[in-house]
């Protein structure tokens, strides 16, 4: 009877004590048709669980060794085996998600990874310049800004900026190629301008039904040889677009300020999604050449300059008289 009792005693302790505290975390990846006995010694040689040999016998009498879902999984060493196994039953996997916003630069991007601690900012940036990454997507500029599909992504481990990336890059093209190419061509549109233009129009517009008449305000300007004079191309590399734009960014030299260049910035000031990229095929019907902010997120709408100016005296320079003969 001791002969029996002592495997069973030492199965018990196994199935009811982790082999740790919890402090030690472990990715581990179960692959499609690895052997369980693998797995466990893996599971083992990572401390998760104290025996391979008891773990493989235990999935075995659950019958779980021919359930078990592919995937990269997250363990701590402080789960019992039956927490484990039930984890690989039911494919709860790993997911370190990142959402890519709608509009966002290559910079923002980079930013929000690097507080993430998934990527630093500058090998980030370096992979969206990657030279043989933009070759083969035949992407003829200096980064792959305007390329990265907004969208959720699940950074996986292993995977390297460069494959994020791509994966951004992929997305894009597969959009372009089923929904848009045709339209861009019978538009006489090339997919760079449309993409710079579209971007532009993500950064100005809060509303969403707004993008077709600030899309048309860009074209209807481009059409008469005007200057754009869109303040986050004015930012563009430069800090952060918060809706704001001073003197001296206006002022301030870059390739992408329109409000010194004559003609579209030389690419993309962002990454803009799909409704931004709809409205500049389909902007709307409408003869304004001039929009200026009501405060609360809408624009206000002008066909020539006289009316232009009397909306920024009324939205900007009216509010800010006021608060300043109010101090």
């Amino acid at each position: 009877m001791i002969v029996i009792l002592v495997p069973i005693t030492r199965f018990s302790r196994f199935l009811l004590l982790p082999s740790g505290d919890g402090k030690r975390v472990e990715i581990v990846e179960l692959g499609k048709g690895r052997p369980l006995k693998a797995l466990a010694a893996d599971l083992e040689a990572r401390h998760i669980v104290s025996s391979a040999r008891l773990f493989t016998l235990y999935a075995r009498i659950k019958g779980g060794d021919a359930r078990l879902k592919a995937g990269f999984y997250q363990f701590d060493d402080g789960m019992r085996p039956s927490q484990i196994l039930a984890k690989m039953i039911n494919g709860d996997i790993y997911q370190r998600m990142f959402a890519l916003p709608e509009g966002y630069s290559s910079y923002q991007i980079a930013e929000m990874l690097e507080k993430r601690g998934i990527f630093t900012k500058e090998n980030f940036l370096a992979a969206c310049r990657d030279t043989a990454l933009l070759k083969e997507f035949g992407i003829d500029a200096a980064s792959a800004e305007g390329y990265l599909f907004p969208g959720s992504y699940n950074i996986l481990p292993g995977k390297t900026e460069v494959d994020v990336v791509r994966e951004m890059v992929q997305r894009q093209q597969a959009f372009l190629k089923q929904s848009v190419d045709g339209r861009a061509k019978a538009k006489g549109l090339r997919v760079p301008t449309l993409l710079t233009l579209a971007s532009m129009v993500e950064k100005e517009a809060v509303l969403p039904g707004e993008k077709p008449l600030i899309a048309a305000v860009f074209q209807n300007r481009l059409k008469l040889g005007m200057r754009l004079q869109s303040d986050p191309t004015a930012l563009y590399g430069v800090r952060a677009f918060a809706g704001k734009v001073r003197r001296e960014d206006i002022l301030k030299p870059t390739p992408y300020n329109t409000y010194l260049i004559p003609a579209l910035p030389p690419g993309p000031i962002g990454n803009p999604g799909k409704d931004a990229i709809e409205a500049v095929l389909n902007p709307a019907a409408v003869p304004y050449l001039y929009f200026v902010g009501r405060g609360d997120g809408s624009h206000q709408f002008s066909k020539d300059l006289s009316s232009h100016n009397q909306a920024v005296q009324k939205y900007l320079k009216a509010p800010a008289a006021a608060s300043q003969g109010g101090s």
